[in-house]
């Protein structure tokens, strides 16, 4: 069998050199397929074409639809097959994403794969799908693409984002505001950096307090309540036993529901009950489901669904009851697979509007009892045009925002402020939503805690609605992206010395530092050990602690090449210079690829920002181009070529001239402080701390510091 070994594979979770967002980043080694064209074994394109068809939307080099097929037929290498199928198959299980490449190295048939993902285990599993599907493509072996397709969405369903955190957190990177997920597998999220992060947990945050979701988990308690509060509700009581639950129908007036006290989804809510045997039968199933049951008088209408996010109604849908009609042919269980469970719009995956009904495995009983009373079970054959109610608690798909009476947006948000919940959904029932609920009997049957938010997003029928930004306008009123200012720092020499001392410089701030570099973490005053400061650990760890208002950042070359840049954007992004010393690292072998990795602090720096630069290093001044914010030139030669040209423009330099420290923005210049007065040594062997003390300095004038703080931070020994 060829040759197709991953050897390494490198998930690059934050801004890198090849893109700002994350990539997986797989060391793959061709073996005796190295120098194999595609054009050179028999059948492969043909083969290739016929099970991964969507490939012809791959635009390539070519730059038109049809593109990847055209480099196929002419002869493409499978470094470079691999990182189309690896996209394509991602595609196929969710994940649309448009972004590949594929680089040798300076080690003969050993290539880098680069492939944008959304979920770091789908990734994984697509990379690993797609080996084996060129694998058997190139030896003409068989490859079964729809269940590895299935399989690989299952994937996706079981590890990666649902549609409500989703949602949410692209509402959050359509505003800015920068993200992480705190737990792979799980949806806790942070939105947001140091003391102004939140957090979210699917529909939940930081704020949805404790005992707001027990009020809302215990029903009569939240009806009690509610109706203290001028809320319409059903009247009813918790129930002891059958017997009890008979009497209290009969106290409340038939029919009744009968419910758990604490169920969710639906489940075990009986409704429209009118005898003694159903309301028995009832009370055992829905004991079933909670810690209690209770009896409630039933309103007669329509199920409806009402999102509040803070104090706004967001959204509202209708639900459809599903049902089936006879053909006088086909049994209940079968009319269901055909007429209900074959519309594309239901399934099990998050994405589609309405559920699969279960007729198998796993049969909701209010189904079962539905049907009894209408003569059915599931193997009763209806007569034809006979149409049978399957199940009243199907999915509210019916988009009905705009129709929601204002009486009832009023009600639905009192109901959410008196449980206590910042996001909830609110489940009314009635015959019309446009009219008061008080003069149609009308009324609110349940609070949620956590509601699903896709059936907002995605109603079968209707527009969908911004759930998502409500949500993160919530979080982060107009103006608040949720940022702190965070400084990165690399170089090849002096990043800890200069990390160490801008946070000195910036104590006068008075502000809480989180400081992350090679010797460890530092919050406020306390030292952590870490062996890994410098690294993606370290920064995110400044970023999490909900203390820190400046975060600064050591950020090695090894973190840059192996895991990303730990923080998507920075305030200020500061390179000391480029050596030889890391050369090798991650296949990185000259200095023109070094110089990219250490470019990628300044590729992030916001528009607004600033980065600073040694202009001694030509490398590094070149990076000012790159810059979205503006420079500050720092140097130990006063007569430097660059320096003079960018104070000509009117930008700001830093430099030494007579053995002291200057300061200039434009032709304006001031002295700062002599060499002598800096308690760092900075002369003859320590003159390589010159550069880390003038990128200190520079970094803090740009944060505000006034220069009789910074010579006092100079002079003091830390």
């Amino acid at each position: 069998m060829p040759d197709l070994d991953i050897r390494e594979i490198h998930l690059l979770r934050g801004p890198n050199i090849w893109a700002n967002y994350p990539v997986m980043e797989a060391w793959v080694d061709l073996g005796s397929l190295k120098d194999t064209g595609s054009d050179e074994v028999p059948g492969f394109n043909e083969r290739l074409k016929s099970w991964l068809p969507g490939m012809i939307e791959h635009r390539c080099s070519v730059g038109e639809r049809g593109g990847f097929f055209q480099r196929l037929d002419r002869g493409t290498y499978p470094a470079h097959i691999l990182e189309h199928v690896t996209l394509e198959l991602q595609t196929m299980a969710g994940h649309p994403l448009g972004f590949g490449k594929a680089r040798e190295t300076c080690v003969e048939g050993l290539y880098k794969v680069i492939v944008r993902y959304l979920d770091e285990v789908v990734v994984q599993e697509c990379l690993r799908t797609a080996r084996e599907l060129l694998l058997a493509a190139y030896t003409g072996g068989e490859f079964d693409v729809a269940s590895e397709v299935t399989r690989l969405q299952d994937v996706v369903d079981n590890n990666a984002l649902g549609p409500s955190t989703k949602a949410i957190v692209d509402a959050a990177k359509e505003r800015g505001i920068p993200w992480r997920r705190l737990q792979e597998g799980r949806s806790l999220i942070q939105l947001g950096q140091g003391v102004k992060q939140r957090r979210i947990w699917t529909a939940e945050t930081d704020r949805t307090g404790a005992i707001a979701e027990y009020i809302a988990q215990d029903k009569d308690l939240t009806r009690t309540i509610l109706k203290q509060s001028g809320v319409p509700v059903p009247q009813g009581r918790v129930v002891t036993d059958a017997d009890d639950a008979w009497e209290a129908a009969g106290d409340v007036g038939l029919p009744v529901v009968v419910k758990p006290t604490d169920g969710n989804h639906g489940r075990g809510v009986f409704i429209d009950l009118s005898t003694r045997e159903q309301v028995t039968e009832s009370y055992k199933q829905a004991l079933n489901e909670g810690s209690g049951v209770m009896v409630e008088r039933f309103i007669p209408g329509v199920d409806h669904r009402l999102l509040v996010v803070g104090s706004k109604m967001i959204a509202a849908n209708r639900g459809e009851p599903a049902c089936v009609v006879g053909n006088g042919k086909m049994n209940v269980r079968d009319l269901i697979e055909s007429q209900l469970n074959s519309d594309p719009r239901r399934g099990t995956r998050d994405e589609t509007p309405w559920s699969i009904i279960n007729t198998v495995d796993d049969i909701d009983p209010t189904m079962i009892v539905d049907l009894q009373k209408q003569g059915h079970d599931l193997t009763t054959i209806p007569r034809e045009g006979e149409r049978v109610l399957v199940w009243r608690f199907a999915n509210p798909s019916v988009d009905v925002t705009d129709e929601v009476h204002p009486s009832i947006r009023e009600h639905v948000v009192v109901a959410a402020k008196t449980a206590g919940l910042d996001i909830c959904g609110i489940d009314v029932v009635c015959r019309d939503i446009g009219r008061p609920l008080e003069e149609q009997g009308g009324a609110l049957v349940e609070i949620n805690a956590s509601p699903g938010l896709n059936i907002h997003l995605k109603p079968a029928v209707g527009q969908g609605r911004p759930v998502g930004e409500a949500i993160v306008d919530m979080l982060f009123p107009e103006g608040e992206d949720g940022r702190i200012p965070v400084i990165g720092i690399t170089g090849t020499h002096g990043k800890t010395t200069a990390t160490k001392l801008v946070a000195h410089l910036l104590k006068s701030t008075g502000k809480f530092l989180g400081v992350s570099h090679s010797d460890g973490l530092q919050f406020g005053e306390r030292h952590a050990e870490s062996k890994q400061g410098d690294r993606l650990f370290g920064t995110q760890g400044v970023l999490l602690h909900p203390w820190t208002e400046i975060a600064i950042c050591e950020t090695s070359a090894e973190s840059i090449i192996l895991e990303g840049v730990g923080y998507d954007r920075c305030q200020i992004g500061v390179v000391l210079n480029v050596g030889t010393e890391h050369l090798g690292l991650g296949y990185i072998d000259t200095l023109e690829q070094m110089t990219k990795v250490k470019r990628c602090v300044v590729d992030v720096v916001l528009p607004g920002g600033t980065a600073v630069l040694n202009a001694d290093d030509p490398l590094v001044a070149g990076m000012a181009e790159y810059s979205k914010g503006s420079v500050v030139f720092f140097s130990r030669d006063p007569g430097n070529a660059t320096l003079a040209a960018h104070r000509s423009s009117g930008g700001r330099a830093v430099w030494v001239k007579d053995e002291v420290i200057h300061l200039a923005e434009g032709e304006t210049e001031r002295r700062l402080c002599a060499l002598d007065d800096v308690s760092l040594p900075v002369t003859g062997h320590f003159a390589f701390h010159l550069e880390s003390v003038l990128a200190a300095v520079a970094t803090a004038w740009v944060c505000g510091v006034a220069d009789a703080a910074i010579v006092e931070g100079l002079r003091s020994d830390d």
